[in-house]
């Protein structure tokens, strides 16, 4: 049976993993017959979101690694404890998490960098050639993991591809049901919640991206 390492940035879509895209990603991997565990860097989350208002909580921290065991129901480890000989492929959930606590890419546009936790984890699945799934704003994550020219998608956005681009992406436009699939480097892309207007949108594209990762995986 297949294992997926599942990597969380929080918990909510403005400060932590989109939570959607969390839960149908696990059930996804669940229904296509594999397993997989949950992982999140243990790092203070770059601000906290009152997800009701939209307003930063100026008073309150929170952590990276806490926060994700809610989506995990508990059940989710330090990122530094990942091993990749574990796992058959990793995938990336999305969120304004990957692109705060993950990465620097809400906070830097195109001079942002990805955290040393998460890229030496990505690295090492890249290395061996293990496929990699990412999805929403994720990607943004490729082109500091992969050679120049990697193949990936965050919808239409061109604003926001142009800043990726810009670190060595080749951005491919995608509708939300669909995915842009990287054969040389077995790595698959959605824009999920970048485009999704309903959680049903979001899970056609999120369902196909699971389903090529696992294929990939041999």
């Amino acid at each position: 049976m297949k294992n997926i390492a599942v990597i969380l940035s929080g918990c909510g879509v403005y400060d932590g993993s989109e939570i959607q895209e969390a839960v149908i990603t696990l059930l996804a991997i669940a229904q296509q017959g594999a397993t997989y565990r949950c992982f999140a860097p243990n790092i203070a989350q770059h601000h906290v979101i009152n997800h009701l208002t939209g307003e930063v909580s100026e008073e309150e921290s929170r952590n990276v690694l806490v926060e994700a065991a809610r989506i995990g129901r508990g059940d989710v480890e330090d990122l530094i404890e990942l091993n990749e000989k574990e796992f058959d492929a990793i995938i990336f959930v999305g969120g304004f998490g990957a692109a705060k606590n993950l990465s620097s890419f809400a906070l830097d546009n195109d001079n942002y960098s990805v955290n040393e936790q998460v890229l030496t984890a990505a690295k090492a699945f890249a290395k061996v050639e293990k496929p990699a799934g990412f999805m929403c704003i994720a990607p943004a994550l490729l082109p500091l993991i992969y050679p120049a020219g990697v193949k990936g998608t965050i919808g239409k956005d061109n604003a926001t591809a142009k800043l990726i681009s810009a670190k060595g992406l080749t951005h491919i436009d995608c509708d939300v049901t669909d995915v842009v699939v990287d054969e040389a480097h077995k790595i698959v892309t959605t824009p999920a919640y970048m485009l999704a207007e309903s959680i049903s949108e979001a899970a056609v594209g999120i369902n196909k991206l699971v389903k090529y990762v696992l294929a990939f995986s041999k």
